[in-house]
């Protein structure tokens, strides 16, 4: 992994300076505005919009809306600015010196991986045409995911019998560690994230989101035939190829088989042809999700994007989020070649085994 250090101050200037021109309507059809008509969308030589850049998408904008606010999509500026000093008091504390006397932590005790130091999960919220979101979610109004099918609660039920793995953050991961005997006997019984083959909580995509972890860069290479999106986190590379027809159903990959097309300025992506270890959010391989992408200024891109599994979820849903350009470098993750954690998962569930932990009830 590696280090980004961001300055609060700097940040919440950029995210003021990129406030987004476009409406929250689902039609695809956005409102003009007096800047969006003035403002003259870069183009390749092909004449479409040019995408191409680096993009930092930390946010503390959550993507579904948190109970104190009340349901509604907007915050006003004093509630925005109350999140974003709570969160630089949140780095701040936690940057203290430990205490040189503390005790050490009781036997068997979790004691976590990664300490503040590594952490890089933003400093403002999203703003939306100036103004600040309390979610990503836009549909539906109330800004929370639908309701789980009786089905996906019953398949998500029985693969988190194995307990905590790398697709989950690491408070989550915190006291709630249960072995299951069967789910530790092979590597490629772990997670795709805990294996560091795909970022975990779709960084990588579709829907790519951010991860509220660090390594928040992605790079969009852009070409008449394809588009390729670079997201540090995993160093997962995303293939779009353009005016296509799908691959047949029996290809199927982990971030699916994405497919672009242009409607006006807008790069509209479908993706289908998931397996069924992307699992985005307890989906099956019958998850489809189409992106839109399109250009507000000649720093930001609007990203939105609609998520649809009927053996998953009784609806439909749809969010939205800028990408701010950066002008860091997008670094190396090299994950998976390091990974002697994955090794040691393994050794750590034999030796529960010979504890005579997890064994079936």
């Amino acid at each position: 992994m590696r280090v980004r250090t961001t300055s609060i101050t700097k940040a919440f200037l950029v995210a003021v300076a990129a406030a987004l021109l476009v409406s929250p309507s689902l039609s695809g059809q956005r409102q003009a505005t007096t800047k969006a008509t003035s403002y003259k969308v870069p183009r390749m030589p092909d004449g479409h919009p040019d995408l191409q850049g680096t993009y930092d998408i930390a946010t503390l904008t959550p993507i579904e809306r948190p109970r104190n606010a009340n349901g509604k999509l907007s915050l006003t500026d004093k509630e925005a600015v109350a999140i974003e000093r709570a969160e630089s008091k949140r780095v701040e504390d936690r940057a203290a010196p430990s205490p040189v006397d503390r005790a050490a932590p009781p036997v068997g005790a979790p004691v976590g991986g990664y300490n503040n130091f590594w952490i890089d999960r933003g400093s403002t919220v999203i703003r939306v045409d100036n103004t600040p979101r309390s979610s990503l979610l836009i549909d539906p109004p109330e800004g929370k995911i639908p309701e789980l099918t009786a089905e996906a609660k019953g398949r998500i039920t029985q693969r988190f019998r194995n307990g905590p793995n790398a697709d989950a953050n690491e408070e989550q991961n915190q006291n709630v560690f249960t072995l299951d005997p069967e789910a530790y006997n092979d590597p490629e019984q772990r997670p795709l994230g805990e294996r560091c083959l795909l970022g975990f909580g779709s960084t990588s995509g579709p829907p790519t989101l951010p991860n509220y972890f660090y390594n928040n860069l992605k790079q969009i290479v852009q070409t008449p035939t394809a588009i390729l999106i670079h997201v540090e986190m995993d160093h997962d590379a995303r293939i779009i190829r353009m005016n296509q027809p799908h691959l047949p159903s029996t290809i199927r990959k982990w971030m699916g088989d994405s497919v672009g097309h242009w409607e006006g300025d807008t790069l509209v992506v479908d993706t289908t042809n998931f397996t069924d270890k992307t699992r985005f959010r307890g989906s099956t391989e019958n998850l489809h999700v189409v992106e839109r992408f399109w250009r507000t200024d000649d720093r930001t891109l609007m990203y939105r994007f609609t998520v649809e599994d009927p053996k998953t979820w009784v609806k439909a849903w749809t969010g939205e989020f800028p990408w701010p350009a950066t002008d860091q470098p997008l670094y190396e993750y090299a994950c998976h070649e390091g990974n002697y954690a994955l090794a040691d998962i393994l050794r750590g569930a034999r030796a529960a085994e010979q504890r005579g932990e997890g064994k079936k009830k």
